[in-house]
């Protein structure tokens, strides 16, 4: 049964492949069999090095019967016997549903919470938390929009991160992070708690999501707050709502309307396409409440104190005291995610048994 599933997947990818080099597939089709090749691409060598050692499990217990090659025979058996374990373990991890987003860019919005300006001000942090990681892996980083406070915070920020595999870098960033430090603005030195929502999204490409003309309603209007005097002499922000939902983005961070008006179609896009693939997951897997939650500390995932310097991930109860490290977008944080996706792929295991 197992074995018949992988030459399925091996058929599958010759199927594909022929198809691809055929020229006859359409711009969007070709795009859609190009990453599911892609995918199976990634899989096909762990399959070959599961045959091959079954093979050679096969050829070497067949060699026993043979005098003069039963030393060397029953050598090799025990060595394939002793890899196959781990080939299985690596074809299970490999065979596991992925996400079809994962390969995503990512559209991430940062919301202060409880706390006021202090929240504001981890808001910020965290922004530049993921900044300083994304850059680290050379991605690109274009902020859509933002709501500053004068003290160096961020009520809102809303940015795109550019790059094959951000989605499944950052989508456990998701939910509420909660900060205990004593606050800038805090002279008694009392340490206070604060709680900023972050809500990470995979961007839907044009092919993932078809957005019609007449389902939008546009309108324009003069920007707010900063940005000179060009923001309050043209009607440069643009708000669009999509008709059939009722869902609704505005951008003015731009002074160009066209610019504006493609930051909120990559949104609205980004939007409808989180809520199509969230409705396809399983209750288990449907979490956009949780996902962007309210800023309450009773929803948190990670609370980062300050005195003492350690980072904890309540989901899987890992404590790291490298919070300089983690705020700074370093290795800290890839443990922290190496040690979710790690979970992740345990409880799949777990299930599929």
């Amino acid at each position: 049964m197992f074995d018949s599933k992988l030459k399925e997947i091996v058929s599958r990818a010759k199927e594909i492949e022929t198809v691809m080099n055929s020229g006859t597939a359409s711009g969007a089709e070709l795009a859609k069999l190009s990453k599911e090749y892609s995918r199976l691409n990634e899989i096909l060598p762990i399959i070959n090095e599961y045959f091959a050692t079954e093979t050679g499990i096969r050829d070497a217990e067949s060699a026993l019967r043979d005098p003069e090659l039963k030393d060397m025979a029953a050598e090799q058996l025990a060595e394939f016997k002793k890899i196959l374990p781990e080939v299985e373990q690596k074809l299970q991890l490999a065979l596991l549903p992925r996400d079809d987003a994962d390969d995503n860019s990512v559209i991430m919005e940062i919301r202060a919470g409880i706390g006021g300006d202090e929240s504001a001000l981890f808001a910020f942090d965290l922004f530049n938390q993921y900044k300083s990681y994304a850059l680290r892996r050379r991605w690109k980083i274009e902020i859509i929009e933002e709501n500053a406070t004068s003290l160096r915070g961020y009520k809102e920020v809303i940015f795109r991160v550019g790059g094959q595999g951000a989605f499944a870098r950052f989508k456990y960033e998701s939910g509420i992070h909660r900060v205990q430090r004593v606050p800038e603005t805090e002279s008694s030195g009392r340490i206070h708690t604060s709680a900023v929502s972050v809500a990470v999204m995979p961007e839907a490409e044009e092919i993932d999501v078809v957005i019609e003309e007449k389902d939008l309603r546009i309108d324009t209007f003069r920007a707010q707050g900063a940005g000179g005097q060009h923001v309050n002499k043209t009607d440069s922000a643009v708000r669009i709502t999509h008709i059939p939902t009722g869902e609704v983005v505005s951008c003015q961070n731009e002074r160009s309307q066209l610019q504006n008006r493609a930051n909120c179609m990559a949104m609205l896009r980004t939007k409808l396409y989180e809520k199509q693939r969230l409705a396809q997951q399983s209750s288990r897997d449907s979490s956009r409440r949780s996902m962007v939650g309210s800023g309450d500390r009773s929803e948190k995932i990670r609370t980062y104190n300050f005195p003492e310097q350690r980072v904890t991930d309540h989901r899987i109860k890992l404590t790291l005291h490298k919070l300089d490290d983690i705020l700074a977008g370093g290795e800290g944080l890839d443990e922290m995610v190496d040690a979710l996706t790690a979970a992740s792929q345990l409880e799949q295991l777990a299930n599929m048994k």
